[in-house]
């Protein structure tokens, strides 16, 4: 980890797959401090690397139908998608748009959203998830709450869920989400969070 201070964001580096990351270090409030992974920002080849490293550890689950949470999955469920074989994918919503005034929803929390928003799945794609094994896909599993949303959303609309993949997880707090199905979570890499040391450096905390 790059020490906070003058000059450029500190960063850390992590792991994703068989790439490093240097991911920079925001400040959500005094005592909290995560490690921003944004796949929109990422070079093209970093993130069609991750997706087919995803998608090997994917494979063996016999995956259908991968499925993400707009916007920041997006570019990861493309390059799964893509590196399975597979032709489609499903998006999970968290703003309202004309076409979901009728959608399937779920209530979900983010670490990084704060207030609690709704995953909506169009009743137009549940075809695209009934009586099919799907893999939910997204950038960081951190608390679980997203994860855990999707997949009882997908489960609704008929889906038999069968992995959730991300390139990273964040602390080990997600498992608690997830329960039963936390053991369906395959991930590229994992990271901390960050709280204020005795000297008011930034510590890793893996516990959450």
């Amino acid at each position: 980890m790059t020490a906070p201070g003058p000059g450029p964001r500190p960063t850390y580096r992590a792991a994703v797959g068989s790439q490093v990351l240097d991911l920079p270090l925001v400040a959500l409030g005094d005592d909290l401090t995560i490690a921003l992974l944004i796949t929109v920002d990422l070079r093209l080849s970093v993130v069609a690397r991750a997706g087919e490293e995803l998608a090997e550890l994917l494979a063996p689950e016999r995956v259908e139908v991968v499925a993400t949470a707009a916007t920041m999955g997006l570019p990861v469920a493309v390059e799964v998608t893509r590196a399975l074989g597979l032709d489609e994918y499903v998006v999970l919503h968290k703003t309202p748009k004309i076409h979901l005034r009728d959608a399937l929803t779920e209530d979900v929390r983010s670490i990084t959203t704060g207030p609690t928003q709704q995953l909506r799945l169009d009743r137009a794609r549940v075809d695209g998830v009934a009586g099919r094994r799907v893999a939910f896909v997204d950038d960081v599993v951190s608390t679980g709450s997203s994860a855990a949303a999707a997949v009882r959303l997908l489960r609704r609309a008929g889906g038999e869920v069968v992995a959730v993949g991300a390139l990273v997880t964040e602390t080990g707090a997600w498992k608690a989400a997830l329960g039963p199905d936390a053991g369906l979570v395959r991930s590229l890499g994992a990271i901390p969070l960050f709280r204020p040391g005795p000297g008011g450096e930034l510590a890793p905390d893996w516990e959450g």
